[in-house]
């Protein structure tokens, strides 16, 4: 079954960034375009009647166009349009589970978190089983240019990245573009030292050598299966999210995995994807895990 890319738009420019973005990468993956709306009635709300039927037919009328526009610039893209009523984060966690990936907009940094980000965003990335890309306003194709490279973030052992690393090799190979994959490292506090870590690090020649040891053996698969990617391995002690930060500035797009914790207030995105997403200067890619 063909997996289609999923945009979820909301005819904001953010969400219309989105769609262009989600329809160019359908065109790299040879895979169709969904694009899709959720609403909910809003008597006297977005049209000036409080018509239920005269709403729908307003956001499918908004749907119809923006398929229209991304239909005529990429003529050979198979595009079809969805339109639920109902609760947007289920309705996109749901479509996300059908979908190669899905793609949403995102108001990025700023006094105000754009709200995707900050609630439907975040509550879909952590019920999603699919990558979650979001893409900012002002996002455009001239920003994908070569020598701009596919960023991902490695940490802990290689199973734990391999979701994020695979998904960024995939995408690197289908634009010629270089992976930077970047481990971050701190001083780990004296209590945590035992025999057998002092033992291996040793053995690595110190900490700043371990961590490149695995960092190495984390992307050796991904090397042997995509040979012709060009790869950069960035080791660099810091916090993850700072790291990564730093690089974004070139990055076409930043790739993270996904660690979801529950609070007392409800489930949470980990600290580094969360930084990166309200922060990052390119389009942020959170994949769970495999």
């Amino acid at each position: 079954m063909t997996r289609p890319i999923t945009a979820g738009i909301d005819g904001t420019e953010e969400s219309l960034a989105a769609l262009h973005w989600a329809a160019r990468e359908a065109v790299r993956r040879g895979l169709p375009l969904r694009v899709v709306h959720a609403w909910t009635f809003e008597p006297g709300g977005a049209v000036e009647t409080g018509d239920r039927a005269t709403q729908e037919q307003w956001v499918r009328d908004s749907v119809d166009e923006a398929a229209r526009t991304v239909r005529d610039r990429h003529a050979e893209l198979s595009v079809s349009t969805d339109v639920h009523e109902g609760d947007a984060v289920e309705t996109l966690t749901a479509l996300a589970a059908e979908s190669e990936m899905l793609v949403l907009g995102s108001r990025g940094h700023g006094r105000i978190i754009g709200f995707l980000v900050g609630s439907v965003g975040q509550q879909v990335i952590v019920g999603a089983r699919r990558p979650i890309v979001f893409v900012r306003a002002g996002d455009r194709a001239s920003q994908e240019v070569a020598g701009h490279e596919i960023v991902v973030g490695q940490q802990g052992d290689p199973e734990d990245s391999a979701a994020a690393l695979g998904f960024a090799f995939e995408t690197a190979a289908r634009r010629g573009a270089t992976v930077r994959a970047v481990r971050a490292w701190a001083l780990p506090p004296v209590f945590a030292y035992s025999p057998s870590s002092l033992q291996l690090l040793d053995e690595a020649g110190g900490l700043e050598p371990f961590e490149q040891k695995a960092l190495a053996a984390a992307l050796a698969p991904w090397r042997e299966r995509y040979p012709d990617v060009h790869v950069v391995e960035h080791v660099e002690m810091g916090s993850a999210g700072q790291v990564l930060l730093s690089v974004s500035g070139t990055a076409q797009l930043m790739v993270v995995g996904r660690r979801a914790r529950r609070t007392a207030v409800g489930t949470r995105i980990g600290s580094v994807a969360y930084g990166v997403l309200h922060h990052a200067d390119c389009p942020v890619a959170v994949v769970p895990p495999a």
